[in-house]
C-alpha cells in the first residue's frame, strides 16, 4: 500500500512539508509506504477546459509542468493527502491548478481511494481552505479521511509548527486513520466485498 502526499507549498521543507511529514511518519509506522510529491516553484498552468484529456487516457494535454508527473504518481497510489499553505483564506494557486487538472484529466486514479487534505497557516483561513480542497475528493467518490479535529497546523516557520503539539497530533491521527482505512479496504477485497456500483453521471442544467 502506498500513499502520495502532495506538497503544494513552493517551499520544499516549510510548514506544509512539516505537517505532511508527520502524517507520513504515522503511515510508515503503520506499514504504509509514502511519497511526498513536491510541486516546486515552477509555474503550473490552470485548466482551460479543452476536453483533450478525454482522449489521452489519464493525462493532460499540457506537458510542460508537473501535472502529468503527478498523475503518474497518482496512478500507482492507494491513498492521497493534499497539503497547502493558506493564501488569502484559500489554497494556493499552484495546488488549485494541480487539483483542477488532475481530477479533470485523471479522475479514474482517485475513484474509491481514500483521500484527505491538510492546511498550514500562520493564523487563520484554514477551515475555508480545507472546505475548498475537500470538494475535489467528494466529487471523485473518494472516502474522506478525518482526524480528531480539522486537519490544520499553525506556525510561521517549521520550528513553530513543531511547537503546535495539537496540530502535530492531528497529523499523526490522520496518518493512522488513513492506514486503518486502507487496511480495511484490502481486507474487504480479500473477503470478496466489491466496490459500490457507480452509475453513469447524470448532468442537468438549471436554465433549460
Amino acid at each position: 500500500m502506498k500513499v502520495v502526499l502532495f506538497n503544494g507549498s513552493p517551499k520544499p521543507f516549510g510548514c506544509t512539508f512539516t505537517a505532511l511529514s508527520e502524517v507520513a511518519k504515522a503511515l510508515n509506522e503503520s506499514g504504509v509506504e509514502t511519497e511526498i510529491f513536491q510541486l516546486g516553484k515552477d509555474p503550473i498552468r490552470g485548466c482551460i477546459g479543452c476536453g483533450a484529456c478525454a482522449k489521452l487516457d489519464g493525462q493532460c494535454v499540457f506537458n510542460d509542468d508537473v501535472v502529468n508527473k503527478a498523475l503518474k504518481a497518482a496512478a500507482g497510489a492507494d491513498g492521497f493527502v493534499f497539503g497547502s499553505p493558506v493564501y488569502y483564506a484559500s489554497a494556493n494557486g499552484a495546488m488549485l491548478a494541480l487539483m483542477d487538472r488532475m481530477f479533470y484529466a485523471g479522475g479514474k486514479y482517485f475513484q474509491g481511494k481514500p483521500g484527505t487534505c491538510v492546511a498550514s497557516a500562520r493564523r487563520a483561513g484554514t477551515t475555508s481552505t480545507l472546505d475548498q480542497m475537500n470538494k475535489y475528493l467528494q466529487f471523485a467518490n473518494m472516502p474522506v479521511v478525518s482526524s480528531n479535529y480539522w486537519n490544520m497546523v499553525h506556525g510561521n516557520t517549521p520550528d513553530e509548527v513543531k511547537q503546535d503539539l495539537e496540530g502535530l497530533q492531528i497529523m499523526r491521527n490522520l496518518g493512522r486513520n488513513m492506514a486503518w482505512l486502507l487496511k480495511c479496504i484490502e481486507a474487504g477485497k480479500a473477503a470478496g466485498i466489491e466496490p459500490p456500483i457507480r452509475e453513469s453521471k447524470i448532468k442537468t442544467n438549471f436554465i433549460r
